[in-house]
């Protein structure tokens, strides 16, 4: 009777060739932890590529999600307000979503009304600003011919063109056709309804997708990140709305034309931090140059200088108690990164997607998921921190803006409901 060793298993064959620590004594330690580094890296970014392409693949799904997620966490402070007051949920719902489709649609219409009669006035304008500068080019100081300034307008409307073509067309575009659009359109609806209605219970699914022990450090972490998109969504808007009421009344007491649909474009950039409060402040002070003159244009700059430190300074910390705190450089490479990869829904979902990210790669490397403290200011990416610190446990907030009253207040992060199916 032969003793024969029990076989092991697909993965413990595997695990003793991933783990052994059998080496060529005679390679230097340094070369091997290079090495370690290397393909760890490797693995981590074939990981990363095979989730952005799956993003891709998916964009009818993703960015509606995305959309209802973010519209969800611009609703929130309000949804919550008036669950808070006792409101019933599907009246605080319906308040939330009629009440936001009545602004847009207020808001498309007065675009469309101001650009239906200022349209060709602003088109003629700008004819005459660039036949004005091409005779200045001609006669001035540069002694350039006709020929050489057709061909460098010719390249920059070329290359205004195809950089436009590349926002449009970015690699999560929806689609040119109505369809997409409507379809797209009709999901993020449906998801904001479940996530109003039902967040809690969708939440709680999700984290026991998870192994059991993983589950308290995800939920937790998720909830810091949770409650920094909430801040994130809730300043954003403040912010957007100070400077597209101010940048829009400045350019109307300037007398610049599409003064409303100059307010709404500042009122969506504002949403892109940084870059996108300097691209709509662009645009307003070359619509000046272009239709009013140098002098307005200037005036215009000021304004739209104004207003921004005004909001930033003034205003913001006044109105929320608390003054954010970015990463400048780390921002502007978010949008960028964002925008080359899925142009204008890309630049639009970098930041609250980096800084959710940050905030749950730090709960747990620092174990902060254990308390439900807050991650410290200093190590992220964009956080608010209150204008004025009342002690530790002000401190202990620096990154929200929102004090942390325990489970049952860390549960309305993600779907107002406390979560009983999860291991607390």
């Amino acid at each position: 009777m032969t003793d024969e060793k029990p076989r092991g298993s697909f993965f413990d064959s595997l695990r003793q060739l991933t783990v052994t620590n059998d080496v060529d004594p005679g390679i230097p330690r340094g070369l091997r932890v290079a090495t370690g580094y290397s393909w760890r890296f490797l693995v981590i970014a074939a990981a990363i590529g095979v989730g952005i392409w799956l993003v891709i693949q998916l964009k009818l799904l993703v960015i509606p999600l995305l959309v209802a997620i973010l519209v969800a966490a611009l609703l929130w402070p309000a949804f919550t307000w008036m669950l808070r007051h006792r409101v019933p949920r599907w009246l605080s719902i319906v308040i939330a979503l009629v009440g936001s489709i009545a602004i847009i649609a207020g808001l498309v219409w007065l675009v469309i009304w101001q650009v239906s009669r200022q349209w060709s006035s602003v088109r003629d304008r700008t004819v005459a600003a660039i036949e004005e500068l091409r005779q200045y080019l001609i006669s001035g100081p540069l002694d350039l011919s006709a020929t050489d300034i057709d061909d460098l307008l010719d390249q920059g409307l070329r290359l205004v063109q195809e950089q436009a073509e590349l926002l449009w067309s970015g690699a999560l575009a929806l689609g040119s056709t109505l369809g997409h659009v409507v379809v797209g359109a009709l999901l993020a609806l449906f998801i904001l309804l479940c996530i109003l209605a039902d967040g809690g219970r969708i939440w709680g699914w999700t984290v026991r997708l998870f192994p059991l022990k993983a589950r308290p450090a995800i939920d937790g972490s998720a909830r810091n990140g949770w409650v920094t998109v909430v801040n994130f969504a809730r300043t954003q808007l403040l912010v957007a709305s100070i400077d597209a009421v101010g940048i829009g009344l400045g350019a109307f007491l300037l007398g610049v034309p599409l003064a409303i649909p100059i307010g709404v474009l500042v009122f969506l950039g504002a949403f892109v931090p940084i870059v996108g409060a300097v691209v709509t402040g662009s645009v307003a002070v070359f619509l000046a140059l272009i239709y009013n003159g140098p002098w307005i244009a200037f005036w215009m700059l000021v304004v739209v200088l104004g207003v921004q430190q005004i909001e930033g300074h003034v205003l913001q910390p006044l109105l929320m108690g608390s003054a954010v705190k970015v990463h400048p450089l780390a921002v502007v490479l978010v949008v960028a990164g964002g925008a080359m990869i899925a142009g204008i829904p890309g630049a639009l979902f970098a930041v609250p997607l980096a800084a959710f990210v940050n905030v749950v790669v730090v709960s747990l490397s620092t174990g902060s998921w254990r308390t439900g403290a807050r991650p410290s200011a200093d190590d992220l990416i964009w956080s608010t921190v209150p204008r004025a610190p009342r002690g530790p446990a002000s401190a202990s907030r620096g990154s929200g803006a929102e004090p942390q009253r325990g489970p049952a207040s860390a549960s309305r992060g993600s779907g107002a409901e406390p979560q009983r199916g999860v291991t607390k």
